[in-house]
């Protein structure tokens, strides 16, 4: 059997898609616990991930899925983890894939797939011609796409809290500092849905100002070496 893998799942309200993002995950038949951090939600999201076995941190007051993947990172008990959008659908064998290249290489801290946009069906051909999406599969960031050591976080610590939605780009900025080695992998991992209420969509100008005050502390940084 493999070593476990910790898929961290962070949702508000998510009921609507959640069941598929679960199903995908179970597919895979690997050695997987599956945390839910269900932020608040008010619909039954936490109902579902209870049927399929899952655990659940349950937030009082909204807290963010920052802060919710670091809350579930300090109950995690798998040597790998992977986040997961709680609306994406993981294709079929690819966990085996990412387990296979990472722990073949004491080297590698983290293995990168591809996604692949698709429009959910409940979107009008309103919205579709509004919300243009990616017709090539692309490097994935998180989203069911990267499977990395646990042990990277006892390295670049948990992630800044201060940041509502370009933790990704920090994540990023440390591993290379730390010289910890991903290797990217030529293959789709995930089907990334596109609906009318993505938190991507939702939130660009907080990633947009996220992103920049990064750049800025990555350039302090460099000036000061």
């Amino acid at each position: 059997m493999n070593d476990l893998i910790s898929v961290i799942i962070p949702v508000k309200n998510g009921e609507k898609y959640i069941k598929e993002a679960l199903e995908g995950i179970s597919a895979q038949n690997m050695n997987t616990e599956i945390i839910v951090v269900d932020d608040c939600s008010t619909d039954k999201t936490a109902e579902t991930a209870q049927n399929y076995g899952c655990k659940i941190i349950k937030h009082e007051t909204q807290k963010g899925p920052v802060i919710g993947k670091n809350n579930a990172l300090k109950v995690a008990t798998g040597k790998y983890i992977m986040f997961h959008d709680h609306d994406d659908i993981m294709r079929a064998g690819v966990l085996q894939k990412l387990y296979d290249e990472i722990s073949s290489d004491d080297n590698i801290y983290a293995v990168q797939a591809k996604v692949q946009d698709f429009y959910s069906p409940d979107l009008s051909e309103e919205e579709k011609r509004k919300t243009p999406i990616k017709d090539e599969p692309y490097w994935g960031l998180f989203t069911g796409a990267i499977l990395m050591r646990k042990e990277v976080f006892d390295i670049i610590g948990y992630f800044n809290e201060n940041i509502k939605a370009g933790e990704i780009i920090e994540w990023q900025s440390k591993m290379d500092a730390n010289n910890l080695k991903i290797k990217k992998l030529d293959f789709v991992s995930t089907n990334r849905r596109i609906h009318a209420a993505n938190f991507g969509k939702m939130n660009k100008n907080a990633e947009f100002k996220d992103y920049a005050a990064l750049l800025r502390a990555k350039l302090a940084a460099a000036r000061g070496k």
